[in-house]
């Protein structure tokens, strides 16, 4: 049974162990390092299998231009499972408990730059749909979910991420 909980300060290996198998590389689990230790990640959850953290989500404020003050919302990166993991639905769950935990903390929505095909199953949409755009000059792959209902109503801005992402070369 998956159980999804709260990073604890003994995760951080298994963390970054988690990223680096996932993405194949070593610039998402950097990315992870640099938000943590600079307190900018906004909820951090794993997915513990057998006492083995197979799972790892991560959340960070993002800002707009121009800049929209009434507007919480929290940028969804990096997911990660274990390659041996995936296809098994901890993604999944971490990202509903993840979702759950920015509606808690009174996010008005979360914005993710991801597989256009996996995050609408979340109830992500296509966010220049609400007016949002992004520094990458991604379209489809830019998706964002309202929290709140009409939190995005006449938005129109770019949405920017933590400068750490750029510094990770994610």
């Amino acid at each position: 049974m998956i159980e999804i909980r709260p990073i604890q300060p003994q995760d951080r290996a298994a963390i970054h162990h988690v990223h680096r198998q996932a993405f194949n590389g070593p610039n998402e689990a950097h990315l992870v390092e640099l938000l943590h230790d600079r307190n900018k990640a906004l909820g951090s959850l794993v997915a513990v299998l057998n006492d083995q953290i197979v799972g790892h989500i991560l959340f960070s404020a993002v800002s707009f231009d121009p800049a929209q003050l009434q507007l919480k919302v929290a940028g969804l990166a990096p997911l990660a499972v274990l390659p041996k993991y995936q296809k098994q639905g901890i993604g999944s769950q971490l990202i509903v408990e993840g979702l759950e935990m920015c509606r808690d903390a009174g996010y008005d929505a979360v914005v993710v730059l991801g597989h256009p095909e996996y995050y609408p199953r979340f109830g992500f949409v296509r966010a220049s749909d609400y007016g949002l755009g992004n520094e990458y000059g991604a379209d489809d792959a830019f998706m964002v979910i309202e929290l709140k209902q009409d939190a995005l109503k006449n938005v129109k801005a770019i949405v920017k991420y933590q400068p750490e992402f750029a510094e990770a070369g994610t």
